[in-house]
């Protein structure tokens, strides 16, 4: 079921690898800053989701463009500048002031997105690359499993360290 040789393949190992790390961390920031929303900075609930929107937009215009670049550039220079675009936006997110406003946190949201949409296009086309043409259907299972995994421990990570510090 797990496609074993696959991951002798350095190219393809690393981006299972780094897709699991970026939707973890982006899971980790999608189920943890609603909470901070609406406990710390007091938003409402309809707030918490005008103040959620710019991420997923931004992947939404991003990712096209990233697709289309990747056919010029190399996977490795944009997927590493997405990389860079969405921690500059999660270390922005963590020096949020709870009364920041809506622009201040909406353009660290955004950025955030920016940069997980300028990777995830390129990265998944190198994960599905690197592997065999006879085995592009067990690569792109890989994409969907690495998915999930980076999902699944985002979400743990956010249980853990709820359950540890009382919410």
């Amino acid at each position: 079921m797990l496609p074993i040789d696959l991951f002798r393949i350095r190219l393809f190992r690393l981006s299972v690898m780094t897709a699991i790390c970026t939707h973890g961390a982006q899971t980790v920031a999608f189920l943890a800053l609603p909470f901070w929303f609406v406990y710390a900075a007091g938003a409402s609930q309809a707030g918490t989701g005008l103040l959620m929107t710019p991420w997923p937009l931004m992947v939404v215009f991003i990712a096209p463009l990233a697709g289309r670049l990747s056919d010029k550039y190399p996977a490795g220079l944009l997927g590493g500048l997405g990389l860079a675009v969405m921690c500059g936006g999660l270390l922005a997110m963590l020096a949020l002031q709870a009364d920041a406003g809506y622009w201040n946190t909406a353009w660290r949201m955004a950025l955030c997105g920016a940069g997980f949409g300028f990777f995830q296009t390129p990265n998944n086309r190198t994960l599905i690359g690197s592997a065999p043409r006879e085995r592009s259907g067990a690569a792109s299972g890989m994409l969907s499993t690495s998915r999930l995994i980076g999902q699944t421990v985002g979400g743990a990570l956010v249980a853990l360290v709820f359950g540890l510090t009382g919410g």
